[in-house]
């Protein structure tokens, strides 16, 4: 809960958060740059919320975490975290994102990266490949533009096992290949060829490497009690209640960005040859899709009531206030297809799940554009570059 200190200082905060809501600098920093995860913030944004409406020591929930953005600004601030998404992707991404390597982890990747990877062929065609490819998982990898990369990704995968010494070291490794497959495929009309995917990658490898230091530097700032700094849940925020720590704790801040309604997100799928979706980043992540889009946006793009959208969100809601202490703050950023319609049914949303609105006293509410994002709004798509900041106490 914030205390009256907190209470006076509450403008201040406010005007920090709005500062950095605005702020349009690329994302980098960290380990923020391991995977593009779709709807993802600015590291900067939440920090400045955690900063300002967190102690150190805090527990910090993330309850539609997607990229894990809040939940690496928390650990790297010194606060304990819980992220939450129903996306086995997503917490494939965050395990990734926030997992310090030993020593010997990293001289074994380094070698995989910059000796290993240079030299996979495609004309190599080992007996095992055939067992690595799975049909399903690489759908539309089979397309001209996609089918060398295919083939090499999975001569990579092949090597993990003799290659890296351990499962936090294979992980890392397949979330350089998501992150390069993802460059080199998603959304991509030329092909790549083979030399400056293997080029891109060890590159990567280095770059990742790079910046999981420099969390690790981090979290060495910030000594805590014994027993985990983080924990990972995959399942709906509807069932907080049911994992690890939020049996018994209650949390201290909630920043997060939920699905938008009326927005259609590819949480899920690459894009390859055009508008062709692939599951592949699951086969990379060696991790279970089996679901639409509609599971991971709430409701089907085709509803123009938004109903299944906003029932969704409410149960998802309820559940986040019942973990969130009394007096605690919910820091989100949304967008909207419409948001005349859409914005005032959200926030009767918020005020039935038991939130009530914070406004700074001279401002009025934030919006901010987002350049270069990659979605479908369902009726208006302008609309739906356009984020707004709430910020909300459990009461």
């Amino acid at each position: 809960m914030l205390g009256d200190a907190a209470n006076d200082l509450l403008p201040h905060a406010l005007d920090q958060l709005y500062q950095a809501a605005l702020d349009t600098r690329p994302i980098s920093g960290l380990t923020h740059r391991f995977y593009r995860y779709p709807a993802r913030f600015s590291p900067g944004f939440a920090a400045a919320a955690i900063r300002n409406f967190s102690a150190p020591g805090a527990l910090v929930l993330d309850p539609y975490m997607g990229g894990a953005t809040t939940i690496v600004e928390a650990l790297a601030l010194g606060r304990r975290a819980v992220g939450c998404d129903v996306n086995s992707l997503a917490v494939f991404i965050a395990r990734a994102k926030t997992t310090v390597l030993m020593a010997d982890e990293r001289r074994a990747i380094k070698h995989w990266a910059l000796k290993i990877v240079p030299s996979l062929r495609y004309s190599h065609t080992p007996d095992e490949l055939a067992s690595i490819i799975c049909p399903r998982r690489t759908k539309n990898l089979t397309l001209s533009i996609a089918r060398p990369l295919k083939k090499l990704m999975a001569l990579a995968l092949l090597t993990l096992d003799d290659a890296l010494p351990s499962e936090d070291a294979k992980n890392f490794a397949r979330c350089a290949l998501l992150n390069v497959g993802q460059w080199a495929l998603n959304g991509r009309r030329r092909a790549t060829p083979l030399a400056e995917f293997r080029q891109q990658l060890s590159a990567t490898v280095g770059e990742m490497l790079n910046g999981l230091r420099a969390f690790s530097s981090r979290l060495e700032r910030h000594p805590t009690e014994p027993g985990p700094r983080v924990f990972l849940i995959n399942d709906s925020a509807e069932h907080l209640r049911a994992h690890e720590p939020l049996q018994n704790q209650k949390v201290d801040l909630a920043v997060s960005s939920p699905p938008y309604p009326g927005i259609h997100m590819l949480y899920h799928r690459w894009q390859v040859d055009g508008r062709r979706e692939t599951p592949a980043p699951y086969w990379l992540a060696a991790c279970q899709d089996g679901q639409g889009a509609s599971f991971y946006n709430f409701a089907d793009r085709r509803d123009p009531g938004m109903e299944t959208y906003f029932e969704a969100s409410l149960r998802t809601l309820r559940s986040i206030r019942e973990v969130m202490k009394d007096g605690s703050v919910f820091v989100q950023l949304i967008a909207f297809s419409e948001p005349g319609r859409h914005l005032p049914r959200y926030l009767r949303n918020m005020r039935n799940a038991g939130f009530q609105e914070v406004r700074h006293r001279d401002r009025g509410a934030i919006w901010r554009r987002v350049p270069s994002r990659r979605w479908h709004a369902s009726l208006n798509a302008g609309n739906g570059a356009r984020e707004i900041v709430l910020i909300h106490r459990a009461g």
